[in-house]
């Protein structure tokens, strides 16, 4: 059964991380994603190991469903075959530093003259306005700049950033939520538009409710690991072989918990009668609760607490959770066939439709894989990509290459 966006043609011109993961979701939705990407080298992340079979794991992640198309963008005759893919497409992304895709003869204003119903988006670092607009910006560097890596961890612990690219994948959703409003826009009017969104303006709405704490109180919000600012106990918490993460957020779940512990008489005890007075003394707390827990493994613990109704869980290892029976009972992993790879598998988009399904149904392309056939579908004759592939414009996966030699 064909997704919900089955029939939707998408220009890509995004690379490393951010772009690739919004044209991703558009692509596990059934769009049709054609990635134009650098002669020789691609997308920056086919470079970024670690390798599986010779294939960057950042690439083989996020670029699932798509067609690849190797064009010299620098070059006259290359762009002529963006325009020329444009004006047959509904969306078209890119996350270029700010202005350069103007530069390139690539911006909303060009394009939208040669398809004036064309979704455009731009996901950029720190938006289209402002003193920053125009750096650069990575994960791990809009992070520091929204306040994320300032309230991670804990207190006196080193420095670190999520590790996970989440302003990446983060500012992807909101892209993708942007790009499919616009879509249902311009089936309701017929008119395209410019979709904007960036990684600072992700991270500083995830730190919302810390700025609203903020606000509110003229106190700095302080690191708390694992833990929460407005509950106690709360966080992880080390059993005898690992730790155990736990929730606590009313006085209900703090009587089931003591329960378990078998420390009843912590109810009554004035220091955690309640979750203010509790979070004032957490760090008595954590200590008492920590000297029992050493009593039994972290699955031990996590059993008698889920018994009892008490949010909690191991904080597990990543090999855990690839094997951990809940990602399989969701069926979290998605087996697709891949020319070199072995038992090649993929997380799935983490949401279902139950009428359009989305679904992965190609593994990540080869670098150019697909330029000869999508030139064809253009109009391109044998002798015109004969003439771009001699002239460097174009390129086409290296094995069908040497046949036009």
């Amino acid at each position: 059964m064909p997704g919900p966006l089955s029939g939707i043609r998408v220009v890509d011109v995004t690379t490393n991380v951010s772009g690739p993961s919004l044209t991703m979701i558009l692509a596990d939705l059934g769009a049709e994603i054609i990635k134009i990407e650098r002669p020789d080298i691609g997308d920056d992340s086919r470079g970024m190991g670690p390798f599986w079979e010779g294939e960057g794991v950042y690439f083989l992640h996020i670029n699932r469903n798509k067609q690849s198309v190797v064009i010299d963008l620098k070059k006259e005759s290359g762009r002529e075959i963006v325009y020329d893919l444009v004006k047959t497409a509904d969306v078209f992304v890119e996350n270029f530093r700010f202005q350069k895709a103007e530069k390139m003869g690539l911006g909303y204003e060009r394009l939208k003259e040669l398809n004036p119903s064309l979704v455009y988006c731009s996901l950029s670092a720190y938006g289209q306005d402002g003193p920053l607009c125009d750096r650069p910006g990575y994960d791990a560097i809009a992070q520091a700049d929204s306040g994320i890596i300032g309230i991670n961890g804990a207190e006196g612990a080193e420095i670190a950033r999520v590790p996970v690219s989440v302003l990446d994948q983060g500012s992807a959703m909101w892209g993708a939520i942007g790009v499919i409003s616009a879509l249902f826009h311009k089936q309701k009017t017929g008119e395209g538009q410019l979709v904007t969104t960036s990684l600072y303006e992700t991270g500083v709405f995830w730190v919302g409710y810390h700025m609203l704490s903020w606000l509110a109180t003229g106190n700095e919000p302080k690191k708390n690991g694992a833990g929460h600012t407005a509950f106690a106990p709360y966080g992880a918490f080390h059993a005898s072989d690992a730790p155990v993460m736990i929730g606590i957020s009313n006085n209900s779940l703090f009587k089931r918990l003591c329960k378990v512990l078998g420390k009843e008489e912590w109810v009554e005890d004035p220091r955690y009668k309640n979750n203010p007075e509790r979070v004032e003394h957490r760090e008595n707390l954590r200590v008492a609760i920590e000297n029992i827990l050493q009593a039994k493994t972290a699955d031990e613990w996590v059993q008698l607490l889920v018994d009892a109704g008490v949010p909690s869980s191991k904080v597990k290892k990543i090999s855990e959770v690839v094997q951990d029976q809940q990602t399989e009972a969701i069926q979290m992993w998605t087996d697709v066939k891949h020319s070199t790879i072995k038992d090649f598998k993929l997380p799935r988009l983490p949401f279902e439709l139950s009428s359009s399904p989305v679904s992965i149904q190609k593994a990540p392309p080869k670098l150019g894989g697909n330029t000869e056939e999508i030139l064809n579908k253009l109009g391109y004759n044998k002798e015109q990509i004969e003439q771009l592939l001699n002239d460097g414009t174009i390129q086409i996966e290296a094995k069908k290459l040497e046949s036009h030699k």
